[in-house]
């Protein structure tokens, strides 16, 4: 993906990946800044990382389920706000990510991207398999993007990716 897209920035998520390993291993791609942080016990794992030579990254706050950062790119010297979010597969969790967001959409009025896997869906499309989509919960998070003025870009490519080897019957 690097070699293909080149991107100055790059966020991965949920690498299972904890201690020291992170560091071994993003020393080994093209990028020349990192922030990690720690699983989330046997889930979870969050990396950003980027290209100095096209941006300048000032890491915010960071928590399990979040890093934020100033993105200053410097062919333009415009910045921006990034929030790489992995939320917990935990609801209670979640809800302390959310109020995170709400805090930091409060803190600043930089362009700002959130982008990851939030463990939750504002609709039924969003879902396959598995039990209905609570409402309540889903209610909770639109709250949490709307008080962030936050709009959803959609996506390309296949609308469900994750299978982790099951057969289609027994996807969620």
């Amino acid at each position: 993906m690097v070699q293909l897209y080149s991107p100055a920035v790059m966020i991965i998520i949920e690498t299972k990946i904890g201690g020291p390993r992170p560091k071994a291993i993003s020393d080994r791609l093209p990028f020349d800044g990192a922030i990690h942080m720690e699983t989330i016990g046997l889930a979870g794992g969050l990396w950003v990382l980027w290209d100095s030579s096209q941006v300048e990254v000032s890491e915010l706050a960071s928590t399990e389920q979040e890093i934020h950062a100033i993105v200053k790119v410097i062919s333009s010297n415009s910045s921006w706000v990034l929030s790489a979010i992995y939320a917990s597969p935990r609801y209670a969790e979640r809800c302390l990510l959310w109020n995170n967001l709400t805090t930091v959409a409060s803190l600043h009025s930089l362009p700002w991207v959130l982008a990851g896997d939030f463990n939750e869906v504002l609709i039924g499309e969003d879902k396959f398999g598995g039990r209905a989509v609570n409402i309540s919960r889903a209610l909770r998070f639109k709250e949490c993007l709307d008080s962030c003025r936050m709009i959803d870009l959609g996506f390309s490519g296949a609308r469900y990716t994750w299978s982790n080897r099951r057969p289609v019957t027994d996807l969620i």
